[in-house]
């Protein structure tokens, strides 16, 4: 969603749809007899921990940080995607289950999806990044020059991402408008998940629009209406200052 001036505008609507998202995929399946029981469904997730890129080479990981920065853009209320981790959430999210399509019916028959449909191609997420990232690779160094996407002014960067967005700029095997959708969806999953799989740093995106978190209990704040609440977020692991010290 890129428009002239890059503002968050488009997260505050879109917000309610990326709380909680994360490594935990749905998977059905048929139940007989006993309620089903495995050990340790109900452990939080693993934490993601700074380190090295998990999933995309040094060259993509340019491209994708310098990407969700124009997506989400820094401005007076706080840092764009790169400074909120949006980057490092894809690339965990896509060296795990998500980039891989698990949890997901990926069998044929393959048609052509309508408006109202998903993803209907076997193509893993992670499978769509490393053709994307390829194709606009190619795409910036036949169009500008030799030049990478990092390379590019801002607003240079802002007329591809459009040409993504609105699918006027031709790429080989990839269609762009289908990559700018997937890149869009996971920045802002990105910029509201828990912190615990590496975005929304420092609950950056939950700060801008006021989401408590997982907090336990509010009770008292059941009959205050029209207030602004003013208690920090918190994140599925709790908060540092709730530790007891003995």
């Amino acid at each position: 969603m890129i428009c002239s001036q890059p503002s968050r505008r488009f997260l505050l609507s879109s917000a309610a749809a990326f709380f909680f998202v994360g490594t935990t995929l749905a998977r059905a399946r048929t139940v007989a007899g006993g309620l089903p029981w495995e050990a340790g469904t109900a452990t939080p997730p693993v934490a993601v921990l700074p380190g090295p890129w998990k999933f995309f080479t040094a060259d993509e990981a340019a491209v994708i940080e310098a990407a969700v920065d124009r997506l989400i853009p820094p401005d007076n209320r706080g840092p764009g995607g790169r400074d909120a981790g949006c980057a490092v959430f894809i690339d965990r999210q896509l060296a795990g289950p998500y980039g891989r399509s698990e949890g997901r019916y990926t069998r044929p028959p393959f048609v052509p999806s309508a408006a109202t449909q998903g993803y209907q191609l076997p193509d893993s997420p992670a499978a769509r990044y490393r053709m994307g990232l390829k194709a606009l690779a190619d795409y910036i160094k036949s169009n500008f020059a030799g030049k990478t996407f990092g390379d590019l002014a801002p607003n240079e960067q802002d007329v591809v991402l459009k040409g993504f967005e609105s699918g006027s700029v031709a790429l080989k095997d990839v269609k762009s408008a289908e990559f700018f959708a997937l890149l869009l969806a996971n920045t802002q999953e990105g910029f509201f998940a828990d912190p615990i799989y590496g975005g929304n740093r420092d609950m950056t995106g939950w700060r801008l629009i006021g989401f408590p978190g997982a907090r336990y209990d509010y009770r008292d704040w059941v009959e205050r209406h029209n207030e602004p609440y003013l208690l920090p977020p918190v994140g599925i692991m709790g908060r540092s200052d709730w530790t007891v010290e003995e």
